[in-house]
């Protein structure tokens, strides 16, 4: 489900030429924003759209408008160069974008935990870490997958280096249904689970934060630094409306997919009923509140990049996020 290219952070140098370009509803309008999205709709986008269907926004007189990126590469450049107010990344991605001196920060947590996991037929009989070595994982090609699967194998007394990894590209789930390969990490239970196993192919599912990984926030709300600084008031009221959406799309799942589907219309309903009743307590699970982050889980999931040189070194993980929109929502 992941399709961030984290090495594409290196081509900043040609984004702010986006920044002239196209609509954007960057904070330069205090009433027109935009939300670029970190994929196709789907589920765990339900509460945008619930509400923008029910005035949530306009009750904000905020008019928001919800983009699908044309390369989901490009999220945090876009946010970062003001082209659009407000994007949808994860948390790695936001600690790399950050060192390489993209200026956005998280102003809220979307998913309280990670969604990356690593999936294996039920036929292998494959459901734990170590049982990988001398298998075949395919993988999108992304760092991060790697180094997430090399501390599954160490927590699980595995040996890492006995692993083939094999980049299939985004076509994860079609490598393991065809046989390609014995497994596969970088796809959702909340999503690449359901796909298989509604195609007659149900799997098992070894979740990175069971075996090792710390905690963190596999998807975020991230808005420039120059927009929490200089339009906080307009970053408040999308908090506030975006908050009240959510809460409404937990309680009525079926709204939420309906505002969903009345705008793309080819929406999978019937995955995504499922992804919705999996994902929808994920939003707010152990936190206090909807949105709400802590400097530990940022801090810790920080150092495990730094140790495996996914950063370049030690950060200060608590730049890269504030509360201080979601501690006010509703206020």
């Amino acid at each position: 489900m992941r399709v961030q290219r984290w090495w594409m952070l290196l081509l900043i140098g040609i984004v702010p030429l986006l920044a002239a370009c196209g609509p954007g509803g960057s904070a330069a309008s205090s009433n027109s924003v935009s939300m670029v999205l970190d994929w196709y709709p789907w589920s765990n986008h339900a509460g945008l759209f619930l509400a923008q269907e029910k005035g949530y926004f306009k009750d904000q007189k905020l008019d928001v408008k919800i983009n699908v990126p044309s390369s989901t590469d490009d999220v945090l450049q876009l946010v970062g160069t003001g082209h659009d107010t407000f994007g949808i990344s994860y948390e790695t991605d936001v600690l790399l974008a950050r060192e390489q001196g993209v200026p956005v920060r998280s102003i809220a947590a979307l998913v309280q935990q990670p969604l990356n996991t690593v999936m294996a037929l039920k036929s292998s009989g494959i459901t734990h870490p170590k049982q990988l070595e001398g298998k075949k994982v395919g993988y999108p090609g992304i760092p991060s997958d790697e180094a997430l699967l090399a501390t599954m194998m160490q927590a699980d007394g595995g040996d890492y280096s006995k692993v083939q990894m094999v980049n299939v590209g985004f076509d994860i789930v079609p490598a393991l249904i065809s046989g390609r390969v014995d497994a596969i990490i970088g796809g959702y239970d909340v999503h690449e689970s359901i796909l298989a196993e509604q195609q007659g192919h149900p799997v098992n599912v070894m979740h990175v934060q069971d075996w090792g990984v710390p905690n963190y926030y596999e998807l975020v709300v991230v808005a420039s630094e120059d927009t929490i600084k200089n339009n906080p008031e307009v970053v408040q009221r999308f908090v506030d409306a975006m908050t009240k959406g959510y809460t409404a799309a937990a309680s009525d799942h079926k709204a939420a997919l309906d505002a969903i589907v009345s705008k793309y219309p080819d929406t999978d309903v019937k995955m995504e009923t499922v992804g919705m009743e999996r994902l929808a307590p994920l939003w707010t699970a152990g936190a206090q509140s909807f949105g709400w982050q802590t400097n530990d889980e940022w801090q810790q999931y920080a150092d495990w990049m730094a140790a495996n040189k996914l950063l370049k070194g030690k950060v200060d993980a608590s730049q890269a996020f504030t509360n201080q929109f979601v501690a006010d929502a509703g206020k």
